[in-house]
């Protein structure tokens, strides 16, 4: 439970639990290969790594980010919409709150 709204975040337990029974959730943004070891980590995903974004994505949502072969490498807060993520080529698009190596 965040203090700051009342609203839940995403721990990547939960992300699995929706990935598993909720595969059609707009909440899923996509990154490219290359990156996917650093925002594992806990790295912030830039726009420029963003190839898909689900369109129901608004600013300051809760979102799960994957690879392209849709496994869970963090979760977080958006920064921007879904479509600015496919659109633009600079800036923050997530502020990633936990990576899955974090998880051990």
């Amino acid at each position: 439970m965040r203090p700051t709204d009342g609203l839940l975040s995403l721990s990547i337990e939960g992300a699995k639990r929706i990935v598993q029974n909720a595969p059609e959730a707009q909440c899923y943004v996509t990154v490219r290969d290359d990156v996917s070891k650093f925002i594992a980590r806990g790295g912030d995903v830039f726009a420029t790594h963003v190839v898909k974004a689900d369109d129901g994505i608004r600013a300051r949502d809760e979102v799960i980010v994957i690879a392209g072969d849709r496994r869970i490498l963090a979760v977080g807060r958006s920064v921007l919409s879904g479509e600015e993520m496919r659109v633009f080529k600079r800036g923050v698009a997530v502020k990633v709150r936990r990576g899955s190596f974090d998880e051990g």
